[in-house]
């Protein structure tokens, strides 16, 4: 049941409510992120992709996109 309800929720991903520098910015983030994950890691395994596999892939994509300057403006990765 719980499965349901994080997939209900995928569609929209609720904005931050703290500042990037409160102390409990990134543990929203990681509970704003993570049905989003599960759902992706849920397809990428039921298509036939190892999950740990996929997972790894993900943090890989994720790094290169930071280090590929693909992310936002003014995300506090570089001084300016």
């Amino acid at each position: 049941m719980g499965r349901a309800m994080n997939v209900m929720n995928l569609n929209v991903i609720p904005p931050p409510s703290r500042a990037a520098t409160d102390l409990n910015y990134e543990a929203d983030l990681k509970v704003a992120l993570d049905p989003i994950l599960v759902e992706l890691l849920d397809r990428a395994e039921a298509a036939g992709w190892d999950r740990r596999k996929a997972a790894y892939t993900v943090m890989f994509l994720a790094a290169r996109n930071l280090t590929d300057g693909k992310g936002p403006p003014g995300n506090g990765s570089s001084a300016g």
